[in-house]
């Protein structure tokens, strides 16, 4: 089986503590250690593991949770980020993403491939992707999509798998969030 190596950096120790716990219970994750800065992670070299997970308060400092090189970074959101900070990191979860969501952000990040981990270059989404996202932040399920869209589920499931490129946000709460921050879908 393979094994993930990751490194955790969370200026709050519950959060740390908490993401800690999930990662450990899918089986296949390792917390290598915890830090609540990313000065204090320069302790590893970039071999030591496979994925850091940061809060995106430390996005000013992305070059040092890489390690110096092309470490992925999943980010951990706690509150409304613009989209630009949201596209420096490989992936992003937040408070409200599940466990299963969270541990397979890691293996997502950490099996894709180099190019793959940096979401900074500029990605507009399709008109069709716009429409199957505003979709998905109200609640549809991939089958309600498509029905709603007159296209397969197939289709849906590809229209997804763009969006999660080319924003870098995999749980359905943070393109939710996406869509509001852009003005696709209503607050309210």
């Amino acid at each position: 089986m393979k094994r993930y190596r990751v490194a955790i950096v969370e200026p709050s120790a519950i959060v740390a503590e908490g993401v800690g716990v999930l990662l450990r219970a899918s089986g296949d994750i390792d917390v290598i250690a915890a830090y609540a800065t990313p000065a204090e992670l320069q302790r590893l070299r970039a071999h030591d593991v496979d994925v850091v997970v940061a809060s995106l308060a430390f996005v000013r400092d992305i070059d040092l949770l890489r390690l110096g090189g092309e470490t992925p970074v999943v980010g951990i959101q706690s509150s409304l980020a613009d989209v630009d900070t949201l596209r420096r990191f490989s992936a992003v979860v937040n408070l409200y993403s599940s466990d299963s969501e969270l541990q397979q952000s890691i293996r997502d990040v950490v099996d894709a491939p180099v190019a793959e981990h940096s979401h900074s270059e500029s990605h507009e989404l399709s008109e069709r992707e716009r429409d199957v996202l505003v979709l998905v932040a109200r609640g549809l399920t991939n089958k309600e999509i498509a029905s709603e869209l007159n296209i397969s589920p197939h289709t849906v499931m590809s229209h997804r798998k763009n969006i999660a490129h080319k924003t870098g946000i995999r749980s359905v709460a943070g393109l939710t969030v996406y869509a509001v921050l852009n003005k696709l879908i209503d607050s309210e």
